[in-house]
């Protein structure tokens, strides 16, 4: 926008100006000729809203949980400033209309009698808006403030101001290196910014203490030339600008499912991602949408980007798990390395015992499995040693031949076969309690064990009850995906479909587990024919009948899809049937444990609060 400069720029014209003192007025005549008036360009500061006027209300809340889902605000803590100058405070508990969690109390020293008394939300709300009436809001970790305040609207009926805001969190990972702090935690930053207040998760207080982090980050802001509140929202979304020059990549992108691999110099692939709309998705790598420190230094090595069409969002899957098994590209991290999961064996000798390997062989034992991690297998053989006296030493042992007792055997957690105590046929019959489990009935294994869980709880041992609960809960999963996985090996083949929305059927041709062929009935076609087609094309599946022809991950997304509503069953040879009873009795208790995990964990956003390296962080040109 161009306006008329002022100052020596500009003159008026002379028969305008003022008389000295002591000149006679000059008579009015024609106006004298003057030069055309110069324009200059208007400054940001003219254009933009200044920083020193805006007003910032910086709100914090405390509540029962970590969901706005399922949980309620208790207290409400904001300040209005402009200018660096506090205008005004507001602080209020809030009635949640439930009991305060233990450990919510704990954290933050709000108690169910504190709040009690105090008025609901649906009469704070008004008062707090009216509060920030006209003012952007600001927050360290926004999106789970304003998350509560958005869903206490909706409950409410009351409308949500359509008013800007700003992550300090965020803002400080873009001004912040790793060097000053290691973290862009609320705790971290307020000392780090010399702030009046610590915050202690009380809503007031860490609001004082947001101000003052806000404060220290805006200082940064000046040797930037940030000082408008439309430069200050654009800064988080900033793109490198040789990031946006590589958005030429994905002109070759076709839209519709699939996966997408980007490649580096050497033609190696970086990484291998999937979604529904391949051209969307890869486009969002070369603007401000894509913010993952990761991702922003793979695309600067990406020199190509390709492409692999798929029928379905399962094909797209399966596709993306197998090229990520298959390359290991250094920027995913998920499923790189399946040969890496760990089975729980039940040995094939007189006196078996359990032992962690890594892949299972037909005749070679009763495999439980897998898990993710060390930590998960040792958690369910640790289950298992709970419920059963099996033995847990190393060494082979032979009915013939008798060895001095463990330590075990004196506790009672072990027959003591070694010992001659016991015989291979009562031994055996305590490591058949855990093959019946995993073939299909884990009453006899897990029922003790719940019961013992009541009984530590009822003696007040909670913390032991709650390591066992969990030791239990990661049995009862494995067993349950090991008979899953165990089902769809026994089916040689079966084929599945599923509306695709248009009025036309998705299909998938399944064999023994793995994906094999995967297409599309379109609209007014003939399904019979498209199946015909699609068997006739299918992937032949080496291996013997009755075992896995994938990864467990592929089978896996292959009974989800399943599983989901609207997939009919369309053809199947041989018997698809879950073992009996399987582990259906104790979805109420995996639904309880998942539960509690949340609740132990409420606050937990899964984002990442450590600053970020090049070249998100911004720098002094």
């Amino acid at each position: 926008m161009l306006f008329p400069a002022s100052g020596a720029g500009f003159r008026p014209p002379r028969h305008e100006q003022a008389p000295a003192h002591g000149d006679r007025p000059l008579p009015r005549t024609r106006p004298v000729p003057h030069e055309p008036l110069p324009y200059v360009q208007a400054t940001i500061d003219e254009l933009g809203t200044p920083l020193a006027g805006v007003t910032f209300v910086v709100v914090d809340l405390e509540t029962t949980g970590g969901s706005p889902k399922d949980c309620a605000i208790t207290e409400i803590g904001a300040v209005k400033v402009r200018g660096g100058q506090v205008l005004g405070e507001f602080q209020t508990l809030v009635d949640p209309g439930c009991e305060v969690p233990p450990y919510i109390s704990v954290l933050t020293g709000i108690t169910t009698a504190m709040v009690a008394t105090a008025p609901r939300i649906d009469a704070v709300l008004p008062a707090f808006l009216e509060f920030a009436r006209g003012a952007v809001l600001v927050a360290h970790n926004a999106p789970f403030d304003l998350g509560f305040l958005r869903a206490a609207c909706e409950q409410t009926g009351t409308a949500w101001p359509a008013a800007a805001s700003v992550d300090t969190a965020v803002l400080a990972r873009r001004l912040l290196s790793r060097d000053e702090v290691p973290n862009c935690k609320l705790a971290t930053l307020a000392p780090f910014f010399s702030a009046t207040t610590s915050p202690c998760h009380r809503a007031l207080d860490d609001a004082r203490a947001t101000v003052d982090v806000l404060h220290g980050l805006f200082e940064r802001l000046g040797p930037l030339g940030v000082t408008s509140l439309e430069e200050l929202t654009g800064l988080t979304r900033q793109v490198d600008p040789a990031r946006r020059r590589k958005r030429h990549l994905a002109e070759t992108v076709p839209h519709g499912p699939g996966v997408y691999v980007f490649r580096g110099p050497h033609d190696e692939p970086l990484y291998v991602g999937t979604s529904n709309d391949l051209r969307t998705r890869v486009r969002s790598y070369f603007n401000s949408s894509e913010q993952r420190s990761r991702m922003t230094e793979m695309v600067a090595l990406a020199t190509r980007v390709d492409a692999v069409p798929c029928a379905h969002d399962l094909e797209a899957a399966v596709r993306e798990l197998r090229l990520i098994a298959e390359h290991k590209p250094r920027y995913n991290r998920r499923s790189r390395f399946p040969e890496r999961a760990l089975w729980l064996r039940l040995t094939e000798e007189p006196f078996p015992r359990l032992s962690a390997v890594r892949r299972t062989r037909p005749g070679a034992g009763v495999f439980l499995g897998p898990f993710a991690d060390r930590r998960a297998a040792d958690m369910a053989m640790a289950a298992v040693h709970e419920a059963l006296p099996l033995r847990q030493c190393t060494s082979r042992l032979s009915p013939r031949v008798t060895t001095s007792a463990c330590a075990l055997f004196g506790m009672g957690r072990c027959g003591g076969p070694c010992t001659g105590a016991q015989s291979v046929a009562e031994y055996a019959l305590v490591a058949e309690v855990l093959r019946a489990a995993v073939a299909g009935d884990p009453g006899a294994l897990v029922g003790p064990l719940l019961e013992r869980v009541d009984r530590l709880a009822a003696e007040e041992r909670y913390e032991d009850a709650a390591v066992l609960r969990d030791r239990v809960a990661v049995l009862v999963r494995a067993v349950r995906r090991r008979q899953r996985l165990e089902t769809l090996a026994a089916v040689p083949e079966f084929v599945l479909a599923r509306p695709d929305g248009a009025g036309g059927w998705h299909l998938t041709v399944v064999r023994r587990g793995r994906l094999v062929a995967a297409g599309g009935a379109p609209r007014a076609t003939s399904v019979r024919d498209a199946l015909a087609l699609l068997r006739a094309t299918a992937e032949t599946v080496p291996g013997p009948d009755g075992e896995l022809a994938a990864s467990v991950d592929e089978t896996e997304l292959v009974l989800r899809w399943m599983e989901k509503p609207g997939t009919r069953l369309v053809e199947v040879d041989g018997t698809l049937a879950c073992a009996a009873p399987g582990t259906g009795g104790f979805s109420g208790f995996l639904a309880r444990v998942e539960a509690g995990r949340a609740l132990r964990d409420p606050f937990a956003d899964g984002r990442r609060l450590g600053t970020r390296s090049r070249p998100d962080r911004v720098v002094v040109a």
